[in-house]
């Protein structure tokens, strides 16, 4: 008897973590049906990838611009619902999030 048997014989009613997080999608993102709208700007002579018209929740926002921001290796920030990245990474952008199941439109240039 190992030891997660044991504990199952201690703890019946204990759901373990490892099965919790295996339930858990992947995507837990809310999709939407109205494309992500992706421009690109610049702001003081600098350019920046802005992504704009997500309506689910904002955290789900916030925590794709964390992802985004990551894979990227870049800065940027969340504000008045609106993603901020710091270059131009309109493509890459635009290809992770068809990967994830969204719609993407590209606005200007």
């Amino acid at each position: 008897m190992d030891l997660q048997d044991q504990l199952k014989n201690l703890f019946p009613d204990h759901i373990s973590e490892s099965s919790e997080e295996k339930s858990a999608s992947k995507n837990d993102l809310w999709l939407q049906e109205d494309p992500i709208i992706c421009k690109y700007e610049k702001r003081k002579g600098k350019p920046i990838t802005i992504l704009e018209g997500y309506t689910g929740a904002t955290e789900d926002f916030k925590k794709l611009a964390k992802e985004l921001k990551t894979k990227l290796s870049v800065g940027g920030s969340f504000k008045d619902d609106k993603i901020i990245i710091q270059g131009d990474y309109r493509d890459k952008i635009m290809e992770m999030l068809k990967e994830k199941g969204f719609k993407v439109k590209r606005v200007g240039g």
